[in-house]
């Protein structure tokens, strides 16, 4: 790939390099705030490839884990955000997502699917948003009807096979129909990667990524790169890619060479510098640095309106892909990038200098598929799922072509989106039985209470991640032997319901440590888990996850009186599903779109907990239960017995 020379631009923008951190008047500030990230199997310590998204909206924004179920032909596919319609010919697939709360989008339950696999073992992440220039505008603009955000993971996940067919129809969506937004979608099998980028209206390019290098994008649609347009094997476009800028008097060329990136992005001058210090922070994490004074500066922005930003501008437009530092990349360290706070770059450094981070507390929802290539694609692709802000959260491992159940501890969209709008979570606790608020406490109070609670929090928190990782090891090895579709089904359910489970309740009795340590108002020490074993930086009492999956009891029971959801039996061995009833819609309609479908989730019960007993659950429930009554204890007997406790 095209490497970028430390040419001083700035100083042609106004900007001097050599005086510290500069004040700009007129450069604009960032809007834009979600980081995608891919790291080619040849740089990973296990082989896989990995390729995930960060999703900032807001502090304290619900997301939620679910199913869609297969659909029959003629289903149709909607949107609340423009007047985009696509109607399916064939029988959809199933497949996993993470969508918003309903309260968010005029009731409707399917807005958006931007993370999930589906039955044949296709992965998404969507969307980072991105942008495109004023002459790229003008020539071509955004359409009304065009597919945006709001569509791309249920239409690609819903049609696609490969990862190919996905790029293929994505592509022919926006030829007919346009694009609502310029956006960046990762498409995945377990053969080949895609980065598709709607680039403007009615052009696009995908590009399949090499296994020997590394990719970060902060919202930034101009980082440049090297691609051959008439290499069909790796790259497909809109016939007019090129020809339209042409004909426009708008192309751009680099040594003789059309230029697909600066023909359509945006310059450095149009850049904000909440972008670029997250690609500044990331290229640090990954071992890749760029240097302060050559590639990038620290700067004061004063917007028209609002507060003064500061942050980084680089020198010149900086590459898509790049090689990291080392070439043994883990999963534990793919997870964390995405928590990444600048913490060892100087004055990009979230935690003390004021500025935008990766780990931002904006974040709603995190994503990194782990593929291992040449796989069956029932299990080639594990999802690890954070429903909450990467900085202090956990990544649930999922093996979500296969799951047909969801977690009654993931909580359905028909819970009450009011404890978002909580502002004293000490005090007023999460709806009962829920990891997405559970995270969501976790990662408010330790924003709020860094100095105190955040270096004990997330300590604990990386010794939980590392167990998950560990005993998915284990896990994996039986999944990999289970030859069936119906039972790595089963396998999968059983799995994802185990490792989620083990997961709240570790966090549920850490979240109630925390509330209990503000409570008593005594911080002449910092916060320490009861649990954290701080010589090992490990766990006091493990978690259960793989025992609990590979027992031969059931890991948690159909709840009493919990009918089992429609269209979603188990899958037969065969690759492909029978044709199913269209699921009715009992959602309200926006007004206008009565040509869309609205979609059914598979887990609408337990809003309120109504969770099995603990006699009922498996092994560990006990310990758990006392741990969670011992905190308890702990709230209301003070800050004394707390202490006592921890040491």
């Amino acid at each position: 790939m095209r490497k970028t020379r430390p040419v001083n631009a700035l100083k042609k923008l106004g900007i001097g390099l050599a005086f510290g951190a500069a004040t700009i008047m007129s450069m604009p500030t960032s809007a834009l705030a979600c980081t995608q990230m891919y790291m080619g199997k040849n740089l990973t310590a296990d082989g896989n490839a990995y390729y995930g998204r960060a999703e900032d909206f807001g502090p304290r924004y619900l997301k939620h884990f679910g199913i869609e179920p297969s659909h029959a032909p003629g289903y149709t596919y909607g949107s609340d955000e423009s007047n985009f319609s696509y109607r399916s010919t064939k029988t959809t697939y199933r497949y996993s997502y993470v969508r918003d709360h309903p309260s968010q989008w005029h009731g409707r339950y399917d807005a958006y699917s931007e993370a999930g696999i589906n039955e044949k073992g296709v992965s998404c992440s969507a969307t980072l948003t991105t942008n495109m220039n004023d002459k790229a505008a003008k020539a071509d603009p955004l359409t009304d009807t065009g597919i945006g955000e709001y569509s791309y993971g249920s239409v690609i996940l819903g049609e696609s096979a490969k990862a190919r067919e996905g790029v293929e129809l994505l592509g022919k969506i926006i030829d007919e129909q346009g694009a609502n937004g310029n956006d960046q979608i990762i498409i995945a099998d377990s053969n080949e990667t895609w980065l598709f980028a709607a680039l403007s209206g009615h052009q696009w390019i995908a590009m399949k990524l090499a296994d020997d290098v590394a990719s970060l994008n902060p919202n930034i649609g101009g980082l440049n790169y090297d691609v051959n347009l008439d290499d069909a094997e790796n790259c497909l476009h809109s016939e007019g890619i090129q020809t339209m800028p042409e004909k426009n008097g708008f192309a751009e060329y680099t040594d003789g060479k059309f230029d697909v990136a600066k023909t359509y992005g945006k310059s450095v001058a149009d850049s904000g510098v909440h972008q670029w210090t997250r690609y500044v922070q990331g290229r640090d994490y990954f071992m890749a640095p760029l240097t302060k004074g050559a590639d990038y500066d620290i700067v004061t922005v004063k917007p028209e309106k609002g507060p003064d930003q500061i942050g980084a501008m680089v020198s010149e437009i900086q590459p898509l892909f790049f090689k990291p530092g080392k070439s043994d990349w883990n999963t534990f360290e793919m997870i964390r990038a995405f928590g990444n706070r600048g913490e060892n770059v100087p004055g990009l450094n979230a935690n003390t200098d004021g500025v935008y981070a990766i780990g931002t507390e904006r974040s709603t929802e995190t994503n990194l598929f782990q593929i291992r290539q040449g796989m069956d694609p029932e299990i080639a692709t594990i999802q690890w799922e954070m429903l909450s802000r990467a900085a202090y959260s956990v990544a649930i491992p999922l093996y979500s072509a296969l799951l047909t159940e969801v977690s009654p501890y993931f909580s359905n969209q028909d819970v009450s989106y009011d404890h978002c709008e909580e502002t004293d979570i000490v005090n007023n606790e999460e709806p009962e039985n829920s990891i997405n608020y559970v995270l969501m406490d976790i990662s408010s109070l330790c924003y709020e209470h860094r100095e105190q609670l955040g270096t004990g929090v997330r300590a604990y928190l990386d010794a939980l991640q590392n167990e998950l990782i560990e005993q998915n090891l284990e896990v994996d090895a039986a999944m990999q032997a289970e030859t069936t579709t119906e039972g790595r089904t089963a396998l999968a359910n059983k799995a994802g319901k185990a490792a989620t489970e083990n997961t709240y309740v570790k966090c549920k009795a850490l979240l109630q440590e925390m509330r209990a340590y503000l409570k008593a108002e005594d911080f002449s020490t910092p916060f320490t888990p009861s649990d954290l074993n701080t010589e090992t930086n490990g766990l006091k009492v493990s978690i259960t996850y793989a025992k609990d999956t590979l027992a031969t009891d059931p890991v948690t029971p159909d709840q009493p009186g919990t009918p089992e959801q429609p269209g979603t039996p188990e899958q037969p061995a065969k690759p492909e599903q029978p044709a199913k009833p269209e699921q009715p819609t009992t959602k309200p309609e926006k007004p206008g779109k009565s040509d869309t479908t609205t979609t059914v989730t598979t887990n609408k019960t337990n809003t309120k907990g109504g969770l099995p007993t603990t006699g009922d659950r498996f092994d560990g429930r006990m310990v758990a239960a006392f741990a969670i009554a011992g905190v308890a204890v702990i709230s209301a007997g003070g800050y004394f017995l707390y202490r006592r406790n921890k040491e």
